[in-house]
């Protein structure tokens, strides 16, 4: 009798075990009406489903778990398995973070896919040797320059205090006569409105966003850049998967991916219009402008390949030579 009780009982406990859902908690930085914020749920939603609720994530938004220069170490270190992150904003850290930022190297969609097809290989090894995945990225929207004033040229932009969110961000800030100051995207509402900050380069998306038509009065197109959002997880988290459940998450990714670059792309015209609507000057900046920038981009690309060597410059190459 004895003997049949303990074996119920471990089948009973058997069965507890198999239906337990592994869970995951994935912070990203931006509010949860984002697009990437919503893309993130709807990833999570595809793992849930195609894992039979085996592995079941939660999406914290608008850095509540964790702020956005956070996230990355936290998922690193395992206090979370799962994050999304600009890596840009960790260029300090390895030049290839920085690459999708770098002025006017990759400044349209098409352009941007084809150089992160490029870095993926590369991208992928570095992120290894830190413990950690990657799954998927998505491209922001092109970046624009957002004032409080009529800017026609860089002179004009002497003094002003800009919003910068990774080192070529701050690079440029101090090529064109700005300070830069450094600020989340969870904070830039109240950067501009007490006067913290009173310009930034960013996309429609983040300026939409945040309603910054409340401080600021003048966005400028110069589709500097797309910066990318990457979706990372812990490796030690990723190898307690089975093949099984890593073959659907990975699935969801790809869907993910794709998903977010037709977000992207269709938030570009939304927000731009947005933009506009609520008062904004909205519009191409000058040629004068844009030609002064461009200048400013060759410093950087030539600042950034020192910086990368030779595994920057061949990354660079093969982007070069796939858009030929």
């Amino acid at each position: 009798m004895k003997t049949m009780l303990g074996m119920a009982a471990a089948m009973t406990l058997s069965a507890g075990v198999a239906i337990a859902a592994e869970k995951w908690d994935m912070p990203m930085a931006y509010s949860d009406s984002n697009f990437h914020t919503q893309n993130g749920k709807a990833f999570a939603s595809c793992v849930r489903t195609g894992t039979g609720g085996d592995l079941d994530i939660t999406v914290h938004g608008g850095g509540s778990l964790f702020k956005g220069g956070e996230i990355k170490r936290a998922v690193q270190t395992g206090q979370v398995q799962i994050g999304e992150r600009l890596l840009s904003a960790h260029q300090n850290e390895e030049p290839i973070f920085g690459i999708d930022s770098i002025p006017f190297l990759a400044s349209s969609f098409d352009a941007s896919e084809s150089l992160f097809a490029a870095t993926r290989e590369t991208l992928e090894e570095t992120l290894e040797e830190q413990n950690l995945k990657l799954l998927y990225s998505v491209p922001w929207p092109p970046q624009g320059f957002y004032f409080k004033k009529e800017v026609n040229n860089v002179a004009d932009m002497e003094g002003i205090k800009f919003r910068s969110y990774n080192s070529a961000t701050a690079r440029l800030a101090e090529l064109t006569g700005m300070v830069p100051v450094q600020i989340e995207a969870a904070e830039i509402s109240q950067a501009f409105a007490t006067g913290v900050a009173e310009s930034m380069i960013s996309s429609g998306a983040t300026g939409y966003d945040r309603k910054v038509w409340e401080s600021l009065t003048h966005f400028y197109e110069v589709d500097g850049w797309l910066p990318r959002n990457a979706v990372m997880v812990n490796m030690d988290a990723w190898d307690d998967l089975d093949e099984e459940d890593q073959n659907v998450v990975m699935g969801c990714a790809e869907l993910a991916a794709y998903s977010g670059l037709w977000r992207s792309k269709q938030y570009t015209d939304f927000t731009m219009k947005g933009l506009a609507e609520n008062g904004m000057s909205v519009g191409p900046a000058s040629d004068g402008l844009v030609g002064e920038l461009k200048e400013i981009g060759e410093t950087m690309t030539t600042e950034w390949l020192n910086a990368a060597g030779e595994s920057g410059e061949a990354v660079v190459k093969a982007y070069r030579e796939a858009t030929k």
